[in-house]
């Protein structure tokens, strides 16, 4: 095959194992990060670190956009647009829900850069095993789809627009939802004098159990809260669920709920932990 070039702006939490596992298939990986010494590491890896987006965009064949949220990756893609190859391929994984991915795929459109809309289903350990869930929505580019083999276990196709960004708010909300209930669970429990672990041990193994309820359960319990995925960017993902669902139609009044005992979370000093530690809003009104 002809030798890849990827360049992957953004390497926090998902986009350093992403490029991690580009490099060690054999592809030749660009990195640029904000915080420059958060991209250094991976040169010891065979990665090229650029101080800027738009060098490391320049002459890609795939530029992939992991970044916090959709004004951020709107600021840094207009500045590297322009450095992008023609035929070049731009993988916008990032989570900015509906709206934004409209306003970025008009960016590329006016660009002429392909445009695939592809987040990701996932934290930090399936990142690490290339084991992410793509879910993906644009034209199918051979290119776009080697990365993609690389990084996930799976890609789900779509439709030709920017369908890929609504699903995925459509599972946050679960994931979300989910994480928030379990972390209240947990805290009524101890409330009422009760050993949270007695909660995890009557759901086990029954209709109501769920192996990511006992996950974080368990970290919740252990206070083992090292982040595979942020309070603050959880915050961020449940204000998107909220404000896009109402924006289409929707009365998304738990997803409201959760967004408010994320930021809480936050408020409480929590903001930098794993997104169980909302966990701590429901022990502090």
């Amino acid at each position: 095959m002809d030798e890849l070039t990827v360049a992957v702006l953004g390497t926090g939490i998902m986009g350093e194992p992403i490029a991690r596992n580009l490099l060690r298939a054999g592809l030749a990986v660009r990195v640029w990060n904000r915080t420059r010494a958060k991209a250094e590491p991976l040169a010891a890896d065979g990665a090229r670190v650029c101080d800027e987006p738009a060098e490391a965009a320049d002459g890609a064949n795939v530029v992939v956009t992991m970044l916090h949220d959709g004004e951020t990756v709107e600021n840094v893609m207009a500045g590297v647009l322009p450095a992008m190859e023609e035929d070049a391929v731009w993988a916008q994984m990032s989570t900015v829900g509906a709206e934004a991915v409209d306003r970025l795929a008009e960016l590329a459109r006016k660009r002429d850069v392909t445009f695939i809309d592809c987040p990701v289903l996932g934290t930090r350990k399936p990142a690490e095993d290339g084991a992410l869930v793509v879910l993906a929505a644009g034209p199918h580019d051979e290119r776009a789809e080697r990365v993609f083999d690389v990084i996930g276990s799976r890609t789900v196709w779509l439709g030709d627009g920017t369908e890929a960004s609504r699903l995925k708010l459509v599972l946050n909300s679960w994931v979300l939802a989910l994480t928030t209930a379990t972390g209240e669970a947990i805290a009524l429990a101890e409330a009422f004098g009760l050993d949270p672990r007695l909660f995890l041990e009557t759901i086990a193994g029954g209709g109501l159990d769920s192996q990511y309820a006992q996950m974080k359960g368990k970290a919740i319990i252990a206070g083992e809260l090292a982040p595979s995925f942020k309070t603050v960017s959880a915050a961020k993902d449940a204000a998107l669920v909220a404000s896009d669902g109402r924006s289409a139609g929707a009365a998304p009044r738990v997803a409201e709920a959760v967004r408010d005992q994320m930021r809480r979370a936050v408020e409480l000093g929590h903001g930098d932990e794993d997104m169980a530690a909302v966990y701590h809003a429901a022990r502090h009104p």
